[in-house]
């Protein structure tokens, strides 16, 4: 395998585990979802020293919420970077607990042995 090759395969792949894990998020299929999860996943927001939300299943328990609260939820890519085991997406959200607008997010998934670790979420 070239150079080039080798270092694709590296970055591609914590790509298709978010787009697997966004995948599941549009189709709020819980169980799809967290399967991208570490176990000691946690969600941040930006520039907090202390997760907002950890742990799998205090996680799956407020996505669960959202989605049964969410029938028309889906989100969209606005932007994407991936740089080694990051993925940073913008994204548009529509239809989250019934909400009329569109909300933007930036959202930063660092991955860690094939799974997602940690969530930071940037907002307007």
């Amino acid at each position: 395998m070239s150079v080039s090759n080798t270092l694709f395969a590296q970055s591609a792949n914590p790509e298709k585990i978010v787009e697997k894990n966004l995948k599941a998020y549009n189709n709020r299929d819980i169980n799809g979802f967290m399967a991208s999860f570490t176990a000691d996943i946690a969600l941040y927001n930006f520039g907090d020293s202390k997760p907002s939300i950890s742990g799998f299943e205090a996680i799956k328990t407020f996505y669960k919420k959202v989605f049964d609260a969410s029938p028309k939820l889906h989100s969209t890519i606005l932007k994407r970077i991936v740089f080694d085991n990051k993925v940073i997406d913008h994204e548009r959200i529509v239809g989250r607990i019934g909400a009329d607008k569109p909300v933007e997010i930036v959202l930063i998934y660092e991955i860690k042995g094939n799974k997602i670790a940690k969530l930071t979420a940037i907002r307007k």
